[in-house]
């Protein structure tokens, strides 16, 4: 009869309080979403714009986003890049148990480190299978077979953190500032968000941004672009933008034009930028 694995290897601890900021740069956010799925478009990504809304809620943004598939070297291959920066890095997908579920071994090879049954992880799914047992689905036995495959899924990376999942207690996991959690939005997106919460709070509204922008009617980008060039050497830390749009919805082309940083800087940028665009003859008014 099959036996409960090993569960001695990991710390089985709560993730100490997070101290005030130091003063330190906000760290950058990156998003790390797993799966063949999501490329082929048999499903579409929800993770991208969830993680922006909750950043955003904190006063926190996302640097960056990763779509890769689920062949365990290019995921390993993505994680070795990933754990060298200092970044904080949610990572969605793969962490089942199935064979295209690869994700918590090639954490394990990007980090050198081994697998082994998390404790805390273990108690979690044993009391998931008591709970569907009580239902009349499934047997709360963890030595059967199919419970033994169920513990599989908490199987991480030594020295590994879990991550809570409200939706069915089968956990995440920590490792690094990488934080590892499944595919399903109903529980990601509540693991992220204790994450934020309970590990990052300290970084929350650190940074103060804001974003103006207008719309500039009859000026071609070349000709407003060395305003905006000349804009980022003299207010420095403040970054302009120019999104051009050529009316393919009968709209009229124009060209919505902005700046983003800190709030008084930017403004004054802004204003400066107005004057530049009427001076080299744009209008803030659509033709009529």
């Amino acid at each position: 009869m099959p036996t409960q694995p090993d569960v001695s290897q990991h710390a089985l601890h709560a993730p100490a309080p997070e101290p005030a900021s130091s003063g330190l740069p906000v760290p950058r956010v990156r998003l790390i979403a797993i799966g063949d799925e999501i490329l082929s478009g048999r499903r579409q990504d929800q993770h991208f714009t969830k993680l922006i809304e909750l950043l955003q809620a904190r006063g926190m943004r996302l640097h960056a986003a990763e779509f890769i598939s689920d062949d365990e070297d290019d995921i390993v291959a993505c994680l070795q890049r990933s754990f060298a920066t200092p970044d904080l890095v949610f990572c969605c997908g793969g962490i089942g148990a199935t064979p295209d579920d690869r994700t918590r071994q090639a954490a394990a090879r990007a980090l050198g480190v081994g697998l082994a049954l998390h404790p805390e992880a273990a108690r979690l799914i044993g009391e998931r299978c008591a709970e569907t047992a009580a239902k009349g689905q499934g047997s709360a036995d963890m030595s059967i077979p199919e419970n033994q495959q169920r513990l599989q899924m908490g199987v991480f990376p030594l020295g590994a953190e879990i991550i809570p999942n409200s939706y069915n207690r089968i956990p995440g996991f920590f490792i690094r500032d990488h934080s590892f959690m499944p595919g399903f939005p109903v529980m990601a997106h509540a693991m992220m968000a204790w994450t934020l919460d309970t590990r990052y709070a300290r970084w929350h509204h650190q940074e103060i941004r804001i974003e103006h922008s207008f719309l500039v009617f009859g000026l071609p980008e070349s000709r407003i672009t060395p305003a905006l060039e000349f804009l980022e050497q003299h207010w420095p830390g403040i970054r302009a933008f120019s999104l051009p749009n050529v009316g393919d919805r009968g709209g009229h082309p124009h060209i919505e034009l902005g700046v983003k940083g800190e709030p008084e800087a930017a403004a004054q940028a802004l204003a400066w930028l107005r004057d530049q665009v009427q001076a080299l003859g744009g209008s803030l008014n659509p033709p009529v």
